[in-house]
């Protein structure tokens, strides 16, 4: 199965010349990481910058310089530090290509529920909201089950929703899916894992077309 930063690899290859690409909390935030040197892209965090670019290295961090989710990041030559009002004006407006987050669980009909975690107390979804009701391509980077061995991709959510419908596309740990609205087509595979692996580990309805090509980077 891939782990947490093979799932950004696999997502950066999603990133398009030119496009401005929004970064939640968790796994989305190893993206940076992995963007080809040969195209232009342009990191927004809620928070208030637009130009991250990769972690730093040991000893280079600013503790002043950080992104959504309190990581100390780079900025890229020519990166720009805003207020609140201004990055989410960025967000409502539309102007974000690609908007990558985590979730908890993730429904065939493209709901999300990624903010409110069982039995802990937590503050609320934050700008999660504002970024599943604005972005037009949502991709979802999660674990395909939880430490129980549960689906976390349903047919419904159970846990309070963020958004509703907005998932295009999940990248798991064992696959990557296509939101079709009444199930998932399965597009890609990990490395060593069958069809029937992800079948099992799946509560929702599976579409698979054909060879399931293997992951590749």
């Amino acid at each position: 199965m891939l782990d947490r930063n093979q799932i950004a690899q696999r997502i950066a290859q999603e990133v398009q010349d030119g496009w401005y690409v929004n970064l939640g909390i968790g796994i989305p935030t190893l993206i940076a990481n992995y963007v080809p040197e040969d195209i232009s892209v342009e990191f927004q965090s809620e928070n208030g910058i637009l130009g991250m670019g990769p972690f730093p290295f040991e000893g280079e961090e600013d503790a002043d310089l950080i992104n959504a989710g309190k990581q100390t990041i780079t900025a890229r030559p020519g990166a720009a530090i805003f207020d609140s009002a201004t990055s989410f004006a960025m967000i409502r407006g539309q102007h974000i290509n690609l908007t990558v987050l985590g979730a908890m669980e993730v429904a065939q009909n493209g709901d999300i529920a990624n903010w409110k975690i069982p039995g802990k107390l937590v503050k609320g979804m934050g700008g999660a909201m504002d970024l599943v009701a604005s972005a037009e391509n949502i991709i979802v980077a999660m674990m395909h089950t939880n430490r129980k061995g549960d689906s976390k991709i349903l047919e419904q959510c159970t846990l309070p929703l963020t958004g509703v419908g907005c998932v295009k596309k999940v990248v798991t740990n064992m696959a990557v899916l296509e939101v079709l609205g009444d199930g998932f087509r399965l597009l890609e595979r990990a490395p060593g894992v069958s069809v029937e692996d992800i079948r099992n580990a799946t509560a929702a309805r599976l579409v698979v077309d054909g060879e399931v090509p293997e992951i590749t980077f």
